[in-house]
């Protein structure tokens, strides 16, 4: 067996143990974020048949997923890196699920792209959840306005919020903070939980976990 097959497992299993400890009712998406690792390290998990990987540069998601695209027809891809608004366009033909809607501009891009190839992207807003100066997202404080701008006025397919709590702080406090804010919106995703702090944000109520290093290991670049 594969060792990102391995890990994977692992990580499912102690998913589990975490859900039937706390009696859970939600069991999270697992998106095994594959960036920068070549199509030989992540072939073993198509084959065993999870469907969900996340990108974050748009280059690289054409050059290595487009035709593995054709093969796996139930493949799900996801944007969890920054996104350009003039990468946009690219994106709605690449991606399912986008994480990182942050501004009105990057909103109305997707939402004429979305008009124009007659196909919904499933988003998540991200917000910055630490107000932190060096982070892309929406501050706590913009957030309903924004949500209404991307829902009511551009009609778009705003399904959670996302974020990314600072590094080697108490990931809880912002999972809780996100969960409310989600609960005020009535959105019932969230997209949180990193390789490194993936069973907190189980028990905040994460939808997705974005996970590379817990499955392939560390990266190389």
């Amino acid at each position: 067996m594969h060792t990102c097959v391995q890990r994977l497992n692992f990580v499912k299993i102690k998913i589990k143990e975490i859900i039937n400890k706390k009696q859970l009712k939600t069991i999270p998406q697992i998106i095994a974020v594959t960036k920068s690792f070549p199509l030989n390290k992540i072939t073993p998990l198509l084959e065993m048949g999870h469907i969900h990987f996340g990108e974050n540069k748009i280059q690289e998601t054409e050059s290595k997923w487009l035709g593995v695209k054709n093969k796996y027809k139930n493949l799900q891809l996801h944007m969890v890196g920054k996104l350009q608004s003039n990468k946009a366009k690219k994106a709605v033909i690449l991606f399912d699920y986008i994480h990182s809607l942050d501004n009105a501009k990057l909103a109305t891009k997707l939402n004429q792209y979305e008009k124009e190839l007659g196909k919904k992207t499933k988003l998540f807003i991200q917000v910055n959840i630490a107000e932190e100066r060096q982070k892309s997202g929406v501050l706590l404080n913009d957030l309903n306005r924004f949500y209404n701008l991307c829902t009511k006025e551009l009609s778009l397919n705003i399904i959670g919020l996302m974020c990314m709590p600072p590094i080697n702080s108490d990931s809880k406090k912002y999972f809780q903070i996100l969960k409310k804010a989600s609960e005020k919106l009535n959105l019932t995703n969230l997209s949180m939980g990193m390789s490194a702090d993936y069973g907190q944000a189980i028990l905040s109520g994460s939808t997705y976990l974005r996970l590379g290093t817990a499955i392939f290991g560390a990266r190389s670049t």
